[in-house]
């Protein structure tokens, strides 16, 4: 079991970004990803094309085409959807206006199910999500157009 805070990493007009951090750490899922792809010379390219979609999400919105859909059919789970055939960000879509970056990396196998890593990614994004839909059908968490209430006081037991 790993304990999950959210913290929010931008809020626009268009959309509250945040991410997710496990058991205390001071760098959400998003700032590890960032940090691990930051200076690798091969990925460089795929990881301008990263932060440059993050950039029009909170200009524009989590808009859906964005996205590729990754997940079960009836999760909020999708990738960043860029021209890299290799460097994965997942994230829960949870609306045009709600977007929890999570972590990723590069993608060497057909599917992320072969890839240990991540798969842990997917499937701690999964259970959140869960965690996530739970809290709000209990009225614990709202969702108020960009913004996520009572989000920041919560702990989730993944």
């Amino acid at each position: 079991m790993k304990k999950a805070t959210v913290k929010i990493i931008e809020q626009s007009d268009k959309v509250g970004l945040y991410s997710i951090c496990f058991d205390g750490s001071d760098l959400t899922e998003y700032e590890k990803f960032v940090k691990k792809f930051m200076n690798d010379a091969t990925l460089n390219k795929d990881f301008q094309l990263v932060l440059r979609a993050i950039n029009r999400i909170v200009a524009n919105g989590a808009l859906e085409r964005y996205f590729r859909p990754e997940g079960k059919f009836k999760d909020n789970l999708a990738a960043l959807s860029i021209d890299s055939k290799v460097l994965r960000l997942y994230c829960l879509r949870i609306s045009d206006q709600i977007l929890i970056v999570g972590n990723g990396g590069a993608k060497n196998t057909r599917t992320y199910e072969e890839d240990e890593e991540l798969s842990g990614y997917v499937m701690d994004l999964q259970k959140f999500d869960k965690l996530l839909a739970q809290e709000m059908k209990n009225g614990k968490i709202r969702i108020e157009q960009n913004v996520i209430t009572g989000i920041e006081s919560a702990s989730f037991e993944i």
